[in-house]
């Protein structure tokens, strides 16, 4: 019988929070349970254990990031909508890195068809649009907008950055804007 209060969703926002304060890899139901006071078996009425708990951390984490870029791409196109998205993924990382983390766990076909993972591919290619690429070049465009976001990111976190000069900031305008030349003057070889 699941323990009073705890729900399936406060179990997997508490496994997320858990995930920013310790990193996605430590994440474990045992070290979830621990943290809630409760015990193993009493998660099991709401998660299936650490992989099913990271599994919904990771649908949560795709669901949260991609209204977060909705909402800063809304209204914005080219340059502008490319700079809103970008520092999106960013801030987001920055302020949930395990969550951020969780975004990228490997997902079976059904579950990344029905999570919120192709509305990161169509908030891309709405950026995108204000480029005018065709339909090849727009899939090569979106995968580019994923590497250099998710390797930014990902190098700044890590602390690939924090001991060079100028600051990560104004490396990553650079390449924002650098970016931007490039989708403006993309062209087929």
């Amino acid at each position: 019988m699941p323990r009073a209060g705890l729900t399936t969703e406060k179990v997997v926002l508490a496994g997320a929070d858990l995930a920013d304060e310790i990193g996605f890899a430590g994440l474990t139901a045992s070290e979830l349970a621990r943290r809630l006071g409760v015990r193993t078996a009493s998660l099991y009425s709401h998660v299936d254990g650490t992989d099913d708990l990271r599994k919904r951390v990771a649908l949560l984490a795709l669901a949260e990031l991609a209204d977060r870029g909705s909402d800063a791409v809304a209204g914005r196109s080219g340059h502008e909508a490319l700079v809103a998205l970008g520092d999106t993924y960013r801030g987001y990382a920055a302020e949930h890195p395990g969550r951020y983390d969780a975004t990228r766990l490997r997902l079976d076909a059904q579950t990344a068809a029905a999570s919120a993972g192709p509305r990161h591919a169509q908030l891309a290619r709405a950026v995108l649009r204000g480029y005018r690429l065709s339909a090849d070049d727009e899939t090569h465009a979106v995968r580019l907008l994923g590497t250099v976001f998710h390797g930014f990111t990902t190098l700044e976190l890590s602390g690939g950055f924090a001991h060079s000069t100028p600051d990560s900031q104004a490396s990553w305008t650079r390449i924002l804007d650098g970016l931007h030349h490039l989708l403006d003057h993309w062209s087929t070889p």
